[in-house]
């Protein structure tokens, strides 16, 4: 049995919001608007675009100018990608850990493609993930396990032998659906308004180097034999 070990992106893997929040703030000064504070745009990230643009001016996506500034903000966010985008600390000692032994790690995000691949291979991590699943890979996205299913697939691992890391409920949810054991990332950008408490993961994790702990307590398999000995 063939386990893995899969991660959200913005807020479990990477911290993308500095990029974000400049993004948003240059479409909220062109319409003449007053810049939002960083704490706050940092809690909305993990909830998508359309989360920050109704942070930013309310309203839904049904109304007039809801998607025009969505796609301002997006394109505005792909110029500056990766300016001041980082790995979490400790993500990178993880992901050696994992990777010598043997054990496969893969990314599945709401993000959709077009901004997902470049950013992953400008932060280095193109061609050592299993899997890179993006919000338009599938005809689903999380909350649905659908991604996560596919992720597994791509990878050549057991669902029921593998770990899925994210910072909000959704990805718990799409996780405990796929038959995952899930890990809630407190370090990522945990709502305000969410208590991670009732999102129903195996564990609640502060830092990255204790994800390592659950793998070695959960005895994800790398290759038929236990990861870690």
């Amino acid at each position: 049995m063939t386990g893995a070990v899969f991660f959200d992106l913005d807020g479990t893997l990477a911290d993308t919001a500095p990029d974000l929040a400049r993004a948003l703030n240059r479409v909220l000064a062109e319409e003449g608007r007053p810049a939002l504070p960083y704490p706050r745009i940092r809690a909305e990230v993990s909830r998508g675009g359309t989360a920050l643009i109704r942070l930013a001016f309310g309203g839904t996506p049904e109304d007039p100018d809801f998607q025009r500034r969505r796609r301002r903000f997006l394109d505005l966010y792909a110029e500056g990608l990766c300016v001041e985008t980082r790995l979490f600390p400790g993500i990178e000692t993880l992901l050696g850990r994992l990777e010598a032994a043997g054990l496969r790690w893969g990314i599945v995000t709401n993000k959709p493609a077009w901004l997902t691949d470049p950013l992953v291979r400008r932060l280095g991590l193109a061609g050592r993930a299993a899997a890179v699943v993006s919000g338009d890979t599938t005809d689903e996205r999380k909350p649905h396990p659908q991604p996560l299913l596919h992720a597994a697939r791509v990878a050549g691992a057991d669902p029921e032998a593998s770990l899925y890391v994210g910072d909000d409920p959704r990805d718990v949810q799409a996780g405990r659906a796929a038959g995952m054991r899930t890990l809630g990332a407190l370090y990522g950008y945990v709502h305000p308004d969410e208590d991670p408490a009732r999102w129903g993961a195996d564990g609640l994790v502060h830092a990255p180097a204790e994800i390592l702990k659950w793998v070695l307590r959960d005895g994800v398999q790398a290759g038929g034999r236990k990861a870690f000995g």
